[in-house]
């Protein structure tokens, strides 16, 4: 029987990547985000080429009550979820405090932490009521040290790692798993959507260094996942051979 996994931010980058490659591991698929079109193709795509069913629900992870009816709709073959990558969040804006956007501040709280909590709440009682589930939360390595300019970004993933450490704890009774991934540099719509579209100053980012790609982590998310029944991976750190920790980068020529 292929157990399911449902996939917050599904539509790209990490999201997309981890559920193609679970797909072709075994799994039949939630997959959620925004952008339905990208669902639709995303689904069609995946099953074309693996036996696995997919299930699509267009939300956005800050509407609690959208997040509610999506997750409260689901047929009776999909509510017996096994795994949640909580997978969606973003950065807006590179500001120092004193000159921070409060909108760019609150679309990251709501998305980072708020729509974690959200989407967590519905799938958890679930888990804890078979007895059975895996929860991973994408975080970042922004969530392990603070960088200049990072400042709310790296709250609420600083927050990520303390709502891991806190599912840990009160789940393990309940025979839940419950990991963090934590990537450095990752190219993928994250620095687009950082600049407010601003694709020369994205492009700098990754200058002169390669950066993990998005199947880098959807390779680690699968080792995670791969794992024996008694063992839990509590956190993985994860970065490009040229990034040092959250803020020092070696370029090449730089």
């Amino acid at each position: 029987m292929r157990k399911i996994a449902l996939i917050t931010g599904a539509t790209a980058g990490i999201g997309e990547a981890t559920a193609r490659l679970l797909a072709e591991k075994g799994y039949d698929l939630i997959i959620t985000g925004r952008r339905e079109e990208r669902l639709a193709k995303l689904k069609e795509e995946i099953e074309n080429a693996t036996p696995a069913r997919v299930h699509t629900l267009r939300f956005d992870v800050r509407d609690r009550r959208a997040v509610e009816e999506a997750l409260d709709s689901l047929p009776e073959a999909w509510q017996a979820i096994d795994v949640l990558v909580n997978n969606a969040g973003l950065a807006v804006g590179l500001s120092r405090i004193y000159e921070g956007e409060i909108d760019d501040w609150e679309q990251m709280i709501d998305t980072n932490i708020k729509g974690l909590l959200y989407v967590s709440r519905k799938v958890l009682p679930g888990m804890v009521e078979r007895r059975r589930g895996h929860v991973i939360n994408i975080s970042s390595t922004a969530g392990k040290e603070v960088y200049m300019n990072g400042n709310v970004y790296c709250a609420t993933k600083f927050a990520v790692d303390a709502l891991n450490k806190a599912m840990r704890l009160e789940l393990v009774d309940h025979g839940v798993k419950v990991t963090s991934v934590n990537p450095g540099f990752v190219e993928t719509e994250f620095s687009l959507v950082r600049f407010k579209g601003d694709t020369e100053k994205a492009k700098q980012v990754y200058a002169g260094m390669e950066p993990l790609h998005a199947q880098d982590i959807a390779e680690v998310i699968w080792f995670v996942l791969s794992r024996p029944e008694h063992v839990n991976i509590n956190e993985i750190i994860v970065t490009p051979k040229a990034q040092a920790n959250a803020y020092y980068i070696h370029r090449e020529g730089q």
